[in-house]
């Protein structure tokens, strides 16, 4: 079992940054993919980005391209998530996940094949 805290998350102007972490625990995850994905009530859930094993490969949302930046700290067993140029329509609630994936290279967008996620922390963007 894999256990997944977020944290980071607040209220912020259009504009600001937020970095949300998010710690692992009870096994390694150095075998998974990890990121994030966020929801907002009423809505599906939509893939943010996610990172690889090893970090050597990323993946984003079209619509956070250029302005989130994603990592992963496996000593840490921690991702993090930076967010710049934050938009109203950022605001959800975001959740991380951690995805074991077959091969290290591979970041799903698939997000209901997950294998774990945590309770979520919530970002609210005013304009």
């Amino acid at each position: 079992q894999v256990q997944l805290v977020e944290s980071g998350g607040g209220l912020v102007q259009a504009g600001g940054s937020l970095r949300l972490s998010c710690a692992a625990s009870g096994r390694t995850v150095s075998y998974y993919a990890m990121g994030w994905f966020r929801q907002d009530p009423g809505k599906e859930r939509e893939f943010v980005a996610g990172i690889s094993w090893t970090g050597g490969n990323t993946n984003y949302a079209n619509s956070v391209k250029g302005r989130f930046t994603i990592s992963r700290d496996n000593a840490k067993n921690t991702v993090y998530l930076q967010m710049n140029s934050l938009k109203p329509e950022d605001t959800a609630v975001y959740y991380c996940y951690a995805d074991r994936t077959n091969t290290p290279w591979t970041v799903r967008k698939t997000t209901d094949a997950y294998d774990y996620w945590g309770q979520g922390t919530q970002v609210t963007v005013s304009s």
